[in-house]
């Protein structure tokens, strides 16, 4: 059984959003990586699309 079916809800997402902060990269192929790394849902992947590319530190540049 994979890491990802045992954590509780949102806990994949909040680490994906962490393991982002951490490599200070704010692009969509970073995005795609934690979203593979962490076993994210395609709902995820599209939130921090929307949210961290739009709305996030890369954007204020």
């Amino acid at each position: 059984m994979s890491e990802c079916t045992l954590l509780p809800h949102g806990e994949a997402l909040r680490r994906a959003i962490r393991w982002l902060s951490e490599q200070h990269r704010y692009d969509s192929r970073a995005i795609e990586e934690a979203s593979l790394r962490f076993c994210l849902s395609p709902l995820d992947e599209e939130f921090l699309l929307q949210h961290w590319l739009v709305h996030g530190p890369a954007a204020e540049r």
